[in-house]
């Protein structure tokens, strides 16, 4: 039995070619091929597996259900080769020169910093681009393969990751908030009343509005933005405690008193873009971030045991 591919990547290029730009003429522009050549390979591609690709409905080509098969397997493919090109290039250049990471908003900065500044003791060569992502957007990084390390609260399909820690969020706002002055424990009814404040998913799929149904919404791009705007009196929001540890400190913030919902959580996870073409630089910066976190976790059980389960891993 034969084992080589009858198949070219040229020619699955241009089976997905014509399916994502629309069209054998737009195919063509976009591989800045002719017609001629992109109809050939994909009719090539057809005549060797005996497949129908494509059947002609109007003036449009549309995939068969055959089509679709070939559609999704040529994807991931041509993906997978990509990456194999992509990690020879880091293997040959050794430790890489720029790491791209996307991180959820919601973990704590100076956390992040501080693995960053550790990094950059190590390898002040190498680049970091951060990407301070929120909810899609990370996903969208992972998948879009825009990042080699990624720090999520949800893992995308198609993807593994390791549980980071767990970050406790409690509704805050101002203590001259009105909330504030009803002088008893509150409900989610309560809150549907007064301006709740969002941060803006950052993927291109935006999820909008309140999640609570409230009446009012001030929606914002930055974490800062919005603890600005809550310090301020202009509204109520959840935050991790970790991050507006201070505003509490000063008395800028005040936790609601909810008769449910006093606190929520979320568990931020660790993934790689692809494990097994990850460089020197990835492995080392994901190892500087468990050991950080780990460390910080074990130091919040130490100031706070009555409240830290023996799993606990929350900052």
């Amino acid at each position: 039995m034969d084992k080589h591919p009858r198949i070219s990547l040229e020619q699955w290029r241009a089976l997905l070619a014509v399916v994502d730009a629309g069209g054998y003429a737009q195919a063509a522009a976009a591989l800045h091929k002719s017609q001629s050549s992109v109809t050939y390979a994909v009719q090539k591609l057809e005549s060797i597996l005996g497949v129908k690709a494509f059947q002609v409905v109007g003036r449009k080509a549309r995939l068969t259900p055959g089509g679709e098969v070939l559609y999704r397997r040529a994807r991931s493919l041509l993906e997978e080769a990509s990456a194999l090109e992509g990690a020879a290039g880091s293997l040959a250049a050794g430790w890489e020169s720029e790491l791209r990471i996307a991180a959820e908003i919601i973990f704590p900065t100076w956390l992040l910093l501080k693995c960053f500044a550790r990094f950059g003791d190590e390898q002040p060569q190498t680049r970091i681009e951060l990407y301070e992502t929120v909810l899609g957007g990370t996903d969208e990084a992972l998948q879009q393969r825009r990042v080699d390390l990624a720090i999520c609260s949800q893992i995308p399909a198609g993807f593994t990751g390791d549980p980071l820690m767990r970050l406790r969020f409690i509704p805050v706002a101002h203590p001259s908030h009105a909330l504030h002055q009803l002088g008893r424990e509150l409900t989610l009814q309560d809150l549907r009343r007064h301006r709740h404040l969002i941060i803006r998913d950052s993927g291109s799929q935006r999820r909008s509005g309140s999640w609570l149904g409230a009446e009012q919404s001030w929606t914002v791009s930055q974490k800062a933005t919005s603890i600005h705007a809550a310090s301020t009196g202009l509204g109520f929001a959840w935050y991790a405690d970790d991050t507006i540890r201070g505003e509490l400190e000063r008395g800028e913030l005040r936790q609601l008193p909810m008769r449910e919902g006093k606190e929520r959580w979320a568990e931020l996870y660790l993934v790689y873009a692809d494990r097994d073409y990850a460089g020197p630089g990835a492995l080392r910066l994901a190892q500087l971030l468990r050991e950080n976190v780990a460390e910080q976790c074990r130091a919040v059980k130490e100031l706070r045991p009555e409240h830290a389960a023996p799993t606990d891993t929350r900052i």
